[in-house]
């Protein structure tokens, strides 16, 4: 099996995607820092190893970390090994640790969320509109960062005052560029920062998720300190990253696609099949790590080696014909059925789904209602992915807001 290496700059995600489907559907790979795994590609497989119960979130099963080949100062590490959470157990842990969250989450409490989620994207737009006319704006930077950021620090009780810091210390936890020598300290600011909002909500509840997790831990349920911090850190690293990259997605998208793009604003075909085609077709997320096989697994006619670390192509199956037919590789705002997996599936299918989908839904139709002649300020061409192999996320969007 040719093993092909993830660029850690991530150049040309998509001619490594398809690399990646071409040696599928599963790929051995290697990932910045020289760290072997393997990669499942296809759509069927993937949905199949995601409800495998041998695979598993123990990082204790990985043969590399038994043997002490994993270093600590790995930039990767933070995701590999995030520390005790939903995201890193399985079974009867796992539900426990995500009931609150997803009860959180249902798509009917969310939708209770769409009035101050209309609101913060109405002074989004104020502010958008009030910038210096005829010079390009980066969009991801005015626009598409602060919604979904605002939106999940209201939900978890995080104060906008934290919002710099977080970003800050999350460009360093996602990048493969970040020194190893900085990766322990990253990591201890993070979980230090965290820490402090725990405390903080502790001493001071609220009406927010947060303040939620640390009650219903005295009340019975045993979340440790732990696990509520790292909680917290993962449902705002999850919660924003996400619609950051498909909010910016959808209108790279469309500016592309200029007739396609007319065709939703004339009424033509809805918001939603939009949002579900640029999920399929350049999903916000590439990859999503990491698992492991507790014994031998076959999938297709190779087979996943027990005690090997498994990754998730969330960016290579999203075109994967043998699911989406001859045309996989269009982006097409018609395509029915449309049934991608690019939040998950089986246990551990994203819990913030149907939050990240409302959060675009309400801000993508309002940003071309106010900005109807909006337009790329450079060609789609130079636009630049960031060094970060989990997530599609570009440097900027460069706009002309017409």
């Amino acid at each position: 099996m040719t093993r092909i290496a993830l660029d850690p700059l991530v150049a040309d995600l998509d001619g490594e995607s398809a690399a990646l489907r071409a040696a599928g559907p599963l790929a051995e790979v290697e990932l910045p820092g020289g760290v072997h795994c393997y990669a499942v590609t296809h759509h069927a497989e993937a949905r199949q190893l995601l409800t495998d119960s041998r695979v598993v979130k123990d990082i204790g099963v990985w043969n590399a970390w038994r043997r002490g080949e994993i270093p600590m100062d790995w930039p990767l590490i933070g995701l590999a090994n995030p520390g005790r959470s939903m995201l890193t157990v399985d079974g009867a842990e796992h539900r426990r640790l995500r009931s609150m969250v997803a009860q959180a989450l249902t798509v009917k409490r969310v939708e209770r969320l769409r009035a101050g989620i209309e609101a913060l994207t109405n002074a989004s737009l104020d502010r958008l509109a009030a910038l210096p006319k005829g010079e390009p704006v980066d969009l991801k930077a005015e626009f598409a960062y602060p919604l979904p950021m605002n939106v999940i620090s209201e939900l978890m009780g995080v104060d906008a005052a934290d919002h710099p810091r977080l970003k800050e210390l999350f460009e360093k936890f996602f990048s493969t560029q970040t020194p190893p020598e900085e990766v322990p300290q990253m990591m201890a600011d993070l979980g230090a920062l965290f820490t402090k909002i725990v405390d903080d909500k502790r001493a001071n509840p609220g009406d927010d998720l947060t303040s939620a997790l640390i009650a219903a831990s005295e009340d019975g349920d045993h979340l440790t300190n732990e696990e509520i911090v790292n909680t917290l850190q993962l449902i705002i690293a999850a919660g924003h990253e996400t619609t950051i990259s498909l909010v910016v997605n959808v209108v790279e998208a469309l500016q592309t696609h200029p007739e396609q793009r007319k065709r939703v604003l004339n009424g033509e075909v809805p918001w939603e099949n939009v949002i579900e085609e640029t999920l399929r077709w350049n999903t916000p997320t590439s990859h999503v790590l990491i698992r492991f096989a507790t014994e031998d697994i076959e999938v297709g006619d190779k087979v996943l080696p027990k005690g090997e670390a498994l990754i998730i192509s969330f960016g290579a199956l999203g075109r994967d014909e043998k699911q989406y037919g001859p045309t996989a590789g269009e982006f097409d705002i018609t395509r029915s059925p449309n049934r991608h997996i690019a939040f998950g599936h089986g246990p551990h299918v994203c819990p913030g789904a149907a939050l990240s989908r409302l959060e675009a839904g309400v801000a993508l139709p309002a940003l071309y209602e106010r900005f109807p002649d909006l337009d790329l300020a450079v060609p789609a061409s130079d636009l630049r992915n960031k060094p970060i192999v989990t997530q599609n996320d570009l440097y900027e969007l460069p706009v002309d807001l017409g």
